[in-house]
């Protein structure tokens, strides 16, 4: 039974005012869909495809490991900074209470759905409690300005693994451990409610200390890319290959150049000898643990491995995010594009409930699946359900998606316009 989980967290909506294809810069919004969607076929095909190879079709796969939980907290960020984008101070809520209460009871319901579905064991690595952290710790980014948002996103994805990387001695996970996903079962006491909050913050398998920096990255480029220019959607996608070719390119330096390699099989040998007789023991080394790497060796920091949440591999993540945001606008701005994207599009804006149902049928009847066949089922079964529910829901709030429409009801108490 593979645990590996990729997973999105709400489709956020972006109420920046204009609907797909409609006002200035037409499709810009349909395009964030689009790329919201692709991350869901990738979660599919990390949760219920086969193994990764690269070989044929398992570059496929190859692609979607580790990239699609941060395409979809990129967005999260990314979301955030265009539905405050054109707000005036005088249009923000008065009050703590009018202010913070739709958050705090949207994260809230994230939060307990996610342990919930923990506590199902469906097999995968459940993240929605860990977004109920992100979009906490977001609220007060916010309010500066793009520069300033834009420094404190660099400093973050080179410190927050840092700071990950000499906490894990402190709190017993030097060598393994890491990578747990906190249920409900969890909180019987306050043991158990102290394990919970580590697992969130620092150790679990999508940590905020390690995870954060794809929100931030997601805000400042929300906040510096303006979508209704063609030429700013050009720009994001050569600036976001550059920055993936650069990502996971000085990852290969320093492992095939500068010697990484040979010294981390030398730490293998030394602090991981169970990994030995594995074919790739560095790799057997990473696939124990989620979200982190080992804190035996400095040289851990410069890999860019699925799932170990590096400088390096964030980068190059959010390159990958950046590029595919640019050229879903630029496809999108057609009438062909748009309508080529609209099966993504409708999947994307339903994230929250096809996550949520996929993770339902993997803790029942689709438990352990792991085949082409079944992530052709999973796939197809949700880009025609979503596809059809947006047809049939077209003039109602329910169009964005059972849950994402409970989810807005529990928060504001009234439908969304």
């Amino acid at each position: 039974m593979r645990v590996t989980a990729v997973r999105n967290g709400p489709a956020t909506d972006t109420g920046d005012g204009t609907g797909p294809g409609t006002g200035p810069g037409p499709g810009r919004l349909v395009a964030v869909d689009a790329v919201r969607g692709l991350a869901v076929l990738g979660m599919f095909a990390v949760h219920v495809g086969p193994a990764p190879r690269p070989d044929g079709g398992g570059y496929l796969l190859v692609a979607a490991d580790g990239r699609a939980p941060a395409l979809f907290t990129l967005l999260a960020g990314f979301s955030l900074a265009l539905a405050q984008r054109g707000r005036t101070p005088a249009q923000q809520p008065d009050g703590w209470a009018l202010r913070y209460r739709p958050l705090l009871i949207r994260c809230a319901l994230l939060a307990g759905l996610g342990l919930l579905l923990a506590a199902l064991r469906p097999g995968i690595l459940v993240i929605l409690a860990f977004f109920a952290v992100y979009f906490l710790a977001a609220e007060p980014f916010t309010r500066p300005s793009a520069p300033v948002l834009t420094a404190v996103a660099g400093v973050c994805v080179v410190a927050g693994p840092l700071l990950s990387f000499l906490l894990g001695p402190v709190f017993g996970y030097e060598a393994s451990g890491r990578g747990a996903v906190p249920g409900a079962t969890a909180l019987t006491g306050w043991d158990g409610l102290g394990r919970v909050l580590c697992e969130l913050l620092l150790t679990g398998a999508y940590p905020l200390l390690t995870y954060f920096p794809y929100v931030l990255a997601g805000l400042a480029l929300g906040r510096l890319c303006d979508l209704r220019e063609p030429r700013v959607a050009r720009r994001m996608a050569l600036w976001g290959a550059a920055a993936a070719a650069a990502g996971y390119g000085a990852a290969w330096v320093a492992a095939h150049v500068l010697g990484g390699r040979e010294r981390l099989l030398d730490a293998v040998a030394a602090r991981h000898p169970e990994a030995l007789g594995a074919a790739d023991p560095v790799r057997e080394v990473l696939h124990g643990q989620f979200g982190a790497v080992p804190s035996t060796s400095w040289d851990w920091l410069l890999v860019a491995d699925p799932y170990s949440q590096t400088p390096l591999e964030t980068i190059g993540n959010a390159g990958v995010g950046c590029a595919l945001i640019g050229l879903f606008v630029l496809a999108a701005r057609s009438r062909a594009g748009a309508r080529l994207l609209r099966p993504l599009t409708a999947l994307g804006a339903m994230a929250l409930s096809a996550y949520v149902l996929h993770a339902l049928a993997l803790a029942g009847p689709a438990h352990g699946a792991a085949s082409w066949t079944a992530l052709a089922g999973f796939a197809g079964v949700a880009l025609v359900a979503a596809w059809a529910w947006q047809r049939f829901w077209a003039d109602s709030p329910l169009r964005r998606g059972p849950l994402e429409h409970l989810l807005r009801l529990a928060a504001q108490g009234r439908p969304a316009a």
